[in-house]
């Protein structure tokens, strides 16, 4: 006397009753979204992301750099040497002499410009799959969601 199987039918995500375990999944489908328009590229999501930051906010330090990105420490480092090395991040001493501010250099910035074409093509996706109310709604939760942790440590 088995139990017979259901064979479920394919119906979309399966609502789960965790808002962490919701959120963890649809940042990797997210991730997945992204680093697969940046593949032609030969960059992933994470560098990306750096070069859009240090864009949008030069002389940024690295710790507040992990801080805006939510980064551990090993994982920012190895991917700002990597960085550095292909020439398009460079550090200049601030005040604070123990501190260094980042830069991009005219290559990151041109690395940056160069990848920008396939970073659009991921966004493009998904404010079409979200509709623009949708999308709207998800960039305010999630920055809400953010500002959790500067609210914390402030």
């Amino acid at each position: 006397m088995g139990m017979r199987k259901k064979k479920m039918k394919s119906q979309g995500a399966i609502p789960l009753p965790c808002l962490c375990a919701n959120l963890r999944r649809a940042a990797r489908v997210v991730t997945q979204i992204y680093d697969e328009a940046l593949r032609p590229s030969g960059l992933r999501t994470p560098q990306f992301t750096l070069l859009q930051v240090l864009k949008q906010a030069p002389g940024i330090s690295q710790k507040q750099l992990a801080r805006v990105l939510e980064f551990d420490s090993t994982t920012l480092t190895r991917t700002l040497d990597l960085m550095r090395q292909k020439g398009w991040v460079y550090a200049e001493t601030g005040e604070d002499r123990r501190e260094l501010r980042l830069f991009l250099s005219d290559g990151g910035l041109e690395e940056y410009q160069r990848v920008l074409p396939y970073w659009q093509v991921a966004q493009r996706r998904l404010k079409s799959e979200l509709g623009e109310p949708g999308w709207s709604e998800v960039e305010k939760a999630s920055m809400r969601i953010a500002d959790f942790a500067a609210l914390k440590e402030g």
